[in-house]
């Protein structure tokens, strides 16, 4: 069937395409020229409005009635034939709104938020002068204003940009190749549309399938309900559903959760034969450091939505960088130390309010000044890895690596060392 599929599609391109393309670029090019005056409606009003949101302090119910005006003419000024979607056009309303919204409602909050730190800080420089052992103050948990005001100003330009652009490069505009990617999306749906299969070979797939995950009696199981799978085998079923669909990147949301550690060493076991047969990427979000040392290539470390490390598995284990990165070593158990583990102090901060500077700067011990002020950058360490931490600034005071996460390094060093030592006798 595929391949008569593909012998049709072939003699109808031959006979058919080229008029087809030439009647699609025709409309493409006409409906794009209707829709300059709209484009250049929205421009007037952008050039209109953006002193509004530069000023030094903004007026919320004028910003609030040109948010509602400018949405109104970019969703009117959007062509809907081009298949390649304008993101600046298409998020320009929401953003806007959501900006907007978010600006007005964190006024209040930061000054509530900036009384109860003075409060604290007080207290905290008060015990200080008595030398008694207390936690750092957590910062204010603060809206920041000013990225939400040039969240704002960014969407403005940029769509500001986008359509001057396309007005400028319109008489240069190949709407022949828009036309071909049209047809080529067109293709594509409509082989998606006829490529069936009848119930005997979904039923003969999903038994290879299930088999390739490691069921026992497929086709006994086949006939079973979820409540008579044991936890291991309803994870071996979930895997083989997105198996079916023949992708190339599987991610794994803790996949070996609840599960003892027998059956969680049969799942990992699995997913990296699974990657080794089928080619696959595997993306494995998980806070079992033991789990990441065994399975991962590369590691990305994430706090509070952003990357603060990122390399090899033997660079975030061997030489972390980050103090998250040290804290998440440093709480890890180990059989083979007598230290007691470390916890990392205070609590994940309220994404709702943004907090000001690095997320991590309120709980990390290591903090400097800056880092309740501005967010670290990122600093390469080398080809492979980086870390997005101030310490890493030439200038920063030197820090060494906690004592108890240089000593599990050491740890490791010496039992990966023998382990290979064994391979070889």
């Amino acid at each position: 069937m595929a391949g008569w599929n593909r012998t049709l599609r072939a003699a109808a391109n031959e006979d058919y395409s080229g008029e087809l393309v030439q009647a699609v670029s025709k409309a493409m090019r006409h409906s794009a020229e209707g829709y300059l005056p709209k484009k250049q409606a929205v421009l007037d009003l952008l050039e209109r409005y953006l002193p509004l949101f530069r000023a030094e302090t903004l007026d919320t119910a004028a910003c609030k009635k040109a948010v509602d005006e400018m949405s109104k003419a970019v969703a009117a000024s959007i062509d809907p034939l081009p298949t390649i979607k304008d993101s600046a056009a298409h998020t320009f309303g929401s953003t806007m709104a959501y900006s907007l919204k978010r600006y007005t409602k964190g006024i209040p909050n930061n000054a509530k938020e900036l009384k109860r730190v003075e409060k604290d800080t007080a207290r905290y420089e008060k015990d200080i002068k008595r030398k008694s052992n207390v936690p750092k103050v957590i910062p204010a948990v603060l809206v920041d204003l000013d990225l939400t005001r040039n969240t704002m100003l960014t969407a403005m330009e940029e769509l500001q940009r986008d359509y001057q652009e396309q007005i400028r490069a319109f008489p240069q505009h190949d709407f022949d190749q828009d036309a071909h990617a049209m047809v080529t999306w067109l293709e594509e749906q409509g082989d998606a549309m006829v490529s069936k299969v009848t119930k005997q070979q979904a039923y003969d797939k999903a038994i290879r399938i299930m088999e390739d995950v490691g069921i026992a009696e497929p086709r006994k199981r086949f006939e079973q309900y979820p409540f008579e799978f044991s936890g291991g085998m309803r994870q071996r079923i979930v895997i083989a559903i997105a198996m079916a669909a023949n992708l190339d990147v599987l991610i794994c949301d803790e996949p070996t959760t609840a599960l003892d550690v027998t059956i969680q060493a049969q799942i990992l076991e699995l997913i990296n034969d699974l990657k080794r047969k089928r080619n696959l990427t595997v993306i494995f979000i998980t806070h079992d450091l033991g789990v990441v040392a065994n399975i991962a290539d590369k590691v990305a470390v994430m706090y509070a939505g952003k990357l603060v490390e990122y390399g090899t598995v033997e660079d975030v284990f061997y030489e972390p960088a980050h103090p998250y990165t040290w804290a998440l070593l440093s709480s890890m158990p180990d059989l083979d130390t007598s230290e007691r583990l470390e916890s990392i102090p205070g609590t994940p901060p309220n994404m709702i309010y943004p907090p000001k500077g690095d997320a991590f700067a309120a709980r990390n011990k290591y903090a400097l000044a800056i880092d309740f002020e501005e967010q670290p950058p990122r600093f390469d360490l080398s080809e492979t890895h980086w870390a997005a931490t101030w310490l890493l600034h030439p200038k920063a005071p030197k820090v060494e690596v906690p004592h108890i996460v240089t000593e599990r390094i050491a740890r490791m060093k010496k039992m990966e060392e023998e382990a290979r030592q064994n391979d070889r006798v």
